[in-house]
C-alpha cells in the first residue's frame, strides 16, 4: 500500500445486523455523511430491514454471518473481511459490536490497516469477570469512541483503557426527522385514529421494548399513585417474545383498576408523530441507559421529558430546565415528577420545550456526531 493510499480515508463499518437499534442507526448515519462528503465507505453485517437505506444511498453492503459467536466462524469472517479490505482499499475498519469486532480486529491486523471501535453499551462482565476477555476487543481500537461519559467511565474503570485514546461522541438526533415544524397534523391524526388514542386527555408516553429494565412496572406503580389526575398512558414497544412480561403488565394495570387508562402499541413507524401527540415523554429505565436516545428525541420535539437520574440521561436532560430527572427505581419520586409535568402551565411548558430544543441543537445533532466521528478517522489516518 502506497503512502498516498494509506492516507486516504476508506471506511468499512462492521456490525452484527441492520435491524432497528442504536448501533444500526449510528452506522447508517455515518455512512450517509461519508457518502455525502464523497468519502468511500462500506458496511458489513448479516443484513436486515435497514439495509435498504444503504442501497438508497448507494453504499455497498457485504452480507456476512457476523452475529456468530462460534470461534471458527469468527475466524472465517476475518478472512472474508480481509478479502474485502484488500479488494476495496479499505484503510479504516470501524467495529461496533463484540463478536464482529474480533473478526474485524483480526482482519485489520492481517491487512495492516487502522482499527477503531465504538463502545455502545456497558457489556456484562459475567461471573468473576469471565466475559472481560471477550469484551476487551472493544478497547483494542487505536481510538475507542464512547457514546457518553457514563460509558467512558465504564471503559476506564473496568478495562483500564488509556483515557488518551478514548473519544466521547454522543449519539444524536436527526433534526430533519425530529422537527416540530415538519411533523404534520395529518401524521398525528393518522397515529391517533389507527391506535384509538384519546384526544381529550394529557398523554404520557413510554417508548421502549417491553422488558423489566425499561421500567414499565415502575411507571404503572407511579401512575397508580396519581390516578386521580387526568391522563392516558401509551406503552409503545415490542415484547420480542416476552409474552409473560406483557401479561404481568396487564395484570398490574388491572389490579389498580386502570385498564382503560393504558394503550399498548407494539410498533410505531412514525416516532416524531407519537411524540407530538404526547404531553410527557418518559425514560424510566431502572438500569443505566448507555445514552438514552428517547430522552433527546423527546427534547428535540419540544416535549416535557421525565427521565431516570442514571446513565446517559444525566448528561442530556438538564433538570428543571429541559425536563425533569427522578430518582431511579423510586415510584414515589416518579409520581412527583409526573405531577410536576402534568401541572405545568402553558407558558412554563413552552419555555421548557424551547430550552429542550436549544439543548439538542447545540449538543446532540447528527451533524455534530458525524463531524466528530470523521475527525477520529482523520486522527488515525494521519498518525505516524
Amino acid at each position: 500500500m502506497t503512502e498516498k493510499s494509506e492516507n486516504k480515508i476508506v471506511v468499512l463499518q462492521v456490525l452484527p445486523e441492520l435491524n432497528q437499534g442504536g448501533v444500526e442507526l449510528g452506522t447508517i448515519e455515518i455512512a450517509s455523511e461519508l457518502q455525502k462528503r464523497g468519502i468511500e465507505n462500506y458496511v458489513a453485517s448479516e443484513g436486515g430491514r435497514m439495509e435498504f437505506q444503504l442501497e438508497r444511498m448507494k453504499v455497498t453492503h457485504f452480507t456476512l454471518p457476523l452475529k456468530t459467536k462460534n470461534i471458527f466462524k469468527m475466524w472465517l469472517n476475518a478472512l472474508r473481511l480481509s478479502k474485502i479490505i484488500k479488494e476495496h482499499g479499505v484503510t479504516i475498519v470501524h467495529a461496533r459490536s463484540r463478536a464482529p469486532a474480533w473478526s474485524a480486529y483480526w482482519a485489520a491486523k492481517r491487512c495492516g490497516v487502522h482499527f477503531v471501535t465504538t463502545f455502545h453499551g456497558t457489556y456484562g462482565l459475567g461471573p468473576r469477570g469471565i466475559k472481560k476477555i471477550y469484551n476487551q476487543v472493544m478497547t483494542f481500537g487505536e481510538r475507542v469512541i464512547a457514546i457518553s461519559d457514563h460509558i467512558k467511565a465504564h471503559i476506564i474503570n473496568n478495562y483500564g483503557t488509556d483515557e488518551g485514546k478514548i473519544r466521547r461522541i454522543s449519539r444524536c438526533v436527526n433534526m430533519e426527522n425530529f422537527d416540530v415544524e415538519n411533523t404534520s397534523a395529518e401524521r398525528m391524526i393518522k397515529l391517533i385514529e389507527e391506535n384509538h388514542i384519546p384526544e381529550d386527555k394529557p398523554i404520557i408516553t413510554l417508548i421502549g421494548r417491553l422488558t423489566n429494565w425499561k421500567g414499565q412496572k415502575l411507571l404503572i406503580d407511579a401512575l397508580a399513585k396519581i390516578k386521580d389526575e387526568d391522563f392516558h398512558c401509551l406503552l409503545i414497544g415490542d415484547d420480542q417474545g416476552r409474552v409473560k412480561y406483557t401479561e404481568e403488565l396487564h395484570q398490574k394495570i388491572d389490579s389498580y383498576g386502570m385498564g382503560d387508562r393504558f394503550t399498548f402499541i407494539r410498533h410505531v413507524a412514525d416516532v416524531p408523530a407519537a411524540m407530538m401527540v404526547s404531553d410527557v415523554v418518559l425514560s424510566t429505565s431502572i438500569e443505566p441507559e448507555a445514552f438514552g436516545r428517547i430522552a433527546i428525541e423527546g427534547q428535540a420535539m419540544g416535549r416535557i421529558v421525565v427521565a431516570s437520574d442514571i446513565g446517559g440521561s444525566k448528561e442530556t436532560v438538564i433538570d428543571g430546565v429541559t425536563g425533569k430527572l427522578f430518582k431511579s427505581g423510586d415510584a414515589d419520586d416518579l409520581a412527583k415528577a409526573l405531577l410536576w409535568a402534568l401541572r405545568l402551565t402553558t407558558q412554563e411548558r413552552e419555555k421548557i420545550g424551547a430550552a429542550a430544543i436549544k439543548n439538542v441543537k447545540e449538543h446532540f445533532t447528527k451533524q455534530i456526531m458525524c463531524d466528530k466521528t470523521i475527525k477520529v478517522y482523520e486522527e488515525v489516518i494521519n498518525q505516524k
